[in-house]
């Protein structure tokens, strides 16, 4: 066959290509799939090793596509081995790795226990597709994490936990824990800042007959530099079993982000929220993800409960934002937004976006009450915004 040389602009486009910087080169890298990355290698010489030094790997089970699970399985955990046996480190930006519903438990083990052998993952992120998948004891031997994502597993440090001195971010969604794993796990991780434990269904084992006894005073004290937490129903209702005090014993003077998820027809978890939110001097933004309350059996409050003449520790004189989803227009939920409002001097903007069996005729009595009826406002210049479904 005959050969053809090069012509003018391929050896000006191979030219250019050799001639990136390698940051550049790192950088275009980490913005394609991994596959593609590894085949940048018969780009040019220069490019041949480059992708060995790649700051963020991302594996998922959908990089195999074949019918059977098994040979899904195997390809997966052969193309992770062979990246980290190439991989010339020493730091990981991030190692993301979604296995599905591929079974892998005890190779994911060898993997992270390679991996913290001679690495600095810095985040770290991992879902399954079963919350029974229990991270390996080599999860707890990984240096240098600053950020944990984890999804649909189970989370059970070992006793030779010696915590993550350098976690900043923790994210849990649908994670299996239990109160003493959990506090064997947060209370080693002095610069916690940011702080999420969400679920879809029950996201945490049943409460025991005898309460716990690490609940969510106790969690919330082991996080001192704490800036943003979010949590949600079956976790809030398994931390916060047995009440919680008028207020935390140390406040939470770094939080101004704050999201919960509680039903406001249940007195306690109204407590609950107010502790917190009373314990937390500079909040900027509150959000509150309504339980179904109209659907809820309705417990009886004091009269004038959230009276804001009842509450003159309250003092959200940072607060900005307050956002509510699945709004129910109930009384306690009207009195609750008219609390924060009544001792929120620099609120700018209250989004109200409604539950879907609100109907037409309650808007506007909700609409009317709030804007034509007197009520204690620190702010008179906030938005209201209400959204409908």
């Amino acid at each position: 066959m005959e050969h053809h040389p090069p012509t003018r602009t391929q050896s000006l486009y191979s030219d250019f290509i050799s001639t990136l910087p390698q940051n550049i080169i790192e950088d275009i890298l980490t913005r394609i799939p991994l596959q593609e990355a590894l085949r940048t290698s018969v780009l040019s010489k220069k490019w041949r090793h480059t992708w060995r030094g790649m700051p963020k790997l991302v594996f998922t089970d959908n990089m195999v596509n074949h019918l059977r699970i098994q040979l899904n399985k195997y390809k997966l955990i052969s193309a992770i081995f062979h990246v980290l046996l190439f991989h010339n480190g020493p730091t990981i930006v991030e190692f993301r790795c979604s296995v599905g519903e591929l079974h892998m438990e005890s190779e994911f083990a060898q993997i992270l226990s390679y991996l913290a052998r001679g690495n600095t993952v810095k985040e770290f992120i991992f879902s399954s597709d079963n919350r029974s998948n229990k991270l390996p004891v080599s999860f707890f031997a990984l240096q240098g994490l600053e950020h944990v994502h984890l999804e649909n597993c189970t989370l059970e440090p070992p006793l030779t936990f010696n915590g993550v001195s350098s976690l900043t971010v923790m994210n849990f969604q649908n994670v299996e824990v239990s109160a003493q794993m959990l506090q064997r796990f947060i209370s080693k991780c002095p610069l916690l800042q940011s702080f999420i434990l969400i679920e879809v269904g029950k996201g945490i084992e049943s409460v025991p007959a005898g309460g716990n006894n690490f609940t969510l005073v106790d969690l919330l004290q082991c996080v001192p530099l704490l800036e943003g937490f979010a949590i949600t129903k079956h976790y809030m209702k398994y931390l916060c079993a047995g009440g919680m005090p008028h207020q935390l014993p140390t406040p939470l003077v770094h939080l101004n982000h704050l999201f919960l998820h509680v039903c406001l027809v249940e007195q306690n978890e109204i407590s609950s929220a107010l502790c917190i939110i009373r314990s937390s001097p500079v909040l900027e933004r509150i959000v509150f993800l309504m339980d179904n309350n109209d659907k809820s059996p309705v417990q009886q409050t004091p009269a004038n409960f959230l009276d804001p003449e009842g509450y003159p520790d309250l003092k959200l004189d940072h607060l900005e934002m307050l956002e509510i989803h699945n709004y129910s227009n109930l009384p306690l939920e009207m009195e609750f937004v008219k609390l924060i409002m009544a001792k929120s001097p620099e609120l700018e903007e209250v989004r109200i976006r409604l539950n879907s069996n609100v109907s037409a005729d309650e808007e506007r009595k909700m609409l009317k009450e709030m804007l034509l009826l007197p009520f204690p406002r620190a702010s008179p210049s906030a938005k209201l915004i209400i959204v409908s479904p």
